[in-house]
């Protein structure tokens, strides 16, 4: 589990990536509209449109390589560009020797395994590719060699590391990648072939799969190019499903996230805020209101699931389903929108230009019913089920801790503090690391952690993933804590 925790974040950096693209190509469709249909580019505004959209689409059509260097530099145990190297190398080494041009050299190929290894420069290998050139570095980073080889000693012989680890990889991927690209096949042609219903069935997925970070994986099938779907690459490469002659309705992969992620999540936050107990609310607002704000704007949902989820893991399962019901119904009425990073009102915006985008409109009865539903789902199942929500937990001792917690002053030094006496002290502490919305920290003695002073910094909540594992959800400002605690740590 921390090692996908681990690689989820390293994710984090080639998808942080994205906006840029859908910013640029957004623009560029806006006042380029002849590029949807391979007109003539005339005149000036039409001139930077069409070189705003080729900007972009240098972004989206290499997103493999961005997958293999980020991960590259995000899982190496100090970020160091090394690691980004060396999983170049192995991207290329991969790539090229199981390209079919190579591969069709030493053995026969049927259609079957044509097809998949034509596929093979594909985000899932990038993934892999970086997995080896971070994994190189962390192990060979300070390796000694002979006197006579001294020059590739340390940091300079992990990419010649990860070269051999690769070709032997590829070795491996030669009988196992035609079986796995199959079985990746079947399951995206599965959910396709269902249509709307397989959407429904996948956002469901999606969104049940966030606290293992295992969705990463689920939306490689959907969104990239890896089996050759590409939802999100269609959608951004100014495609259509009749332009591009897809066998599904381009886009219904990731439309349905909107109205859930704009709209839906204020109206369960509401819910939360208004069963909350009397004495609790302002925590409760504290908690879940700027997490919703945080998914209206730019569709980072984090800080509002993991405010819940494990404090009522049956609601967590409902919301889950309320994003396939939604996404079912968003597929039918014909709203179709695309996110570069995801479902907030920013790329709703950047990609309601694109060819593929239809009924962007719709958001707005659609954002009106998501969130009544998810505002009466939410407070009938709390009440009903008397769940455990943020404001709603058992009065004890912390109480007055709680509720003199605040993080309005933005005083990240007060709340690092907090944080750190609540860990047991810096002396408890190993490790500190943090994700885009939580500080991750590995700890000593997991005995010495008390959950509710960490709480009483007006943090989202406390989450134990592993032994003296220890993550602490704040947020979007993350960053500015992260930084005063390990200031403190010193």
């Amino acid at each position: 589990m921390k090692f996908l925790q681990k690689l989820g974040k390293a994710l984090m950096l080639p998808v942080a990536c994205l906006p840029i693209c859908g910013i640029l190509m957004g623009l560029g469709y806006a006042l380029c509209p002849s590029t949807m249909q391979g007109g003539d580019v005339v005149g000036l505004l039409q001139q930077i449109g069409f070189f705003l959209v080729k900007a972009g689409g240098a972004v989206i059509d290499n997103m493999a390589w961005l997958f293999a260097i980020g991960i590259g530099v995000g899982m190496t145990d100090d970020h160091d560009g090394t690691g980004a190297l060396a999983a170049l190398v192995s991207w290329l080494m991969i790539t090229n020797l199981l390209a079919v041009g190579t591969v069709s050299t030493i053995m026969t190929l049927d259609e079957i395994t044509t097809i998949a290894f034509s596929k093979i420069a594909n985000p899932f290998i990038a993934i892999l590719a970086g997995i080896i050139g971070s994994t190189c570095y962390n192990k060979f980073k300070n390796a000694k060699l002979p006197d006579w080889l001294a020059f590739f000693s340390g940091k300079r012989c992990v990419a010649i590391v990860a070269g051999v680890v690769s070709i032997l990889a590829s070795v491996v991927l030669l009988f196992v990648w035609p079986i796995l690209f199959n079985c990746l096949v079947a399951l995206g042609n599965g959910i396709a072939s269902m249509g709307y219903f397989g959407a429904g069935l996948y956002a469901f997925f999606n969104r049940l799969l966030i606290p293992t970070g295992l969705h990463h994986a689920l939306n490689n099938v959907f969104w990239f190019d890896t089996i050759g779907l590409g939802d999100l690459n269609h959608f951004w490469a100014g495609d259509t499903t009749a332009s591009a002659n897809l066998s599904w309705d381009l886009g219904i992969y990731m439309s349905g996230f909107f109205p859930c992620m704009m709209f839906g999540i204020p109206g369960a936050a509401l819910a939360m805020i208004q069963t909350a107990k009397d004495n609790k609310k302002k925590i409760a607002i504290g908690i879940v209101m700027s997490a919703a704000i945080s998914a209206f704007v730019c569709g980072v949902t984090e800080p509002f699931e993991f405010a819940f989820m494990f404090l009522a893991p049956a609601l967590y399962v409902v919301y889950a389903a309320l994003y396939g019901i939604f996404t079912v119904i968003t597929c039918f009425v014909g709203f179709r929108a695309g996110f570069s990073f995801s479902a907030g009102l920013t790329d709703l915006i950047f990609s309601a230009s694109l060819p593929a985008a239809h009924n962007t409109w719709m958001i707005i009865p659609l954002g009106i019913a998501a969130f009544l539903v998810f505002y009466f789902v939410f407070k009938f199942a709390i009440l009903k089920w008397d769940l455990k929500t943020p404001g709603r937990e058992d009065d004890d001792e912390a109480d007055d801790a709680e509720k003199s917690a605040t993080l309005a002053n933005n005083d990240f030094t007060a709340v690092a503090q907090t944080i750190l006496e609540g860990l047991g002290g810096k002396e408890n502490v190993v490790t500190i690391d943090n994700c885009i919305t939580r500080l991750r920290l590995t700890v000593k003695d997991d005995s010495l952690v008390d959950d509710k002073k960490i709480k009483s910094a007006g943090v989202s909540g406390v989450m134990h993933p592993g032994k003296n594992n220890v993550q602490v959800v704040i947020g979007m400002q993350v960053q500015f804590v992260a930084d005063e605690f390990k200031k403190l740590c010193k």
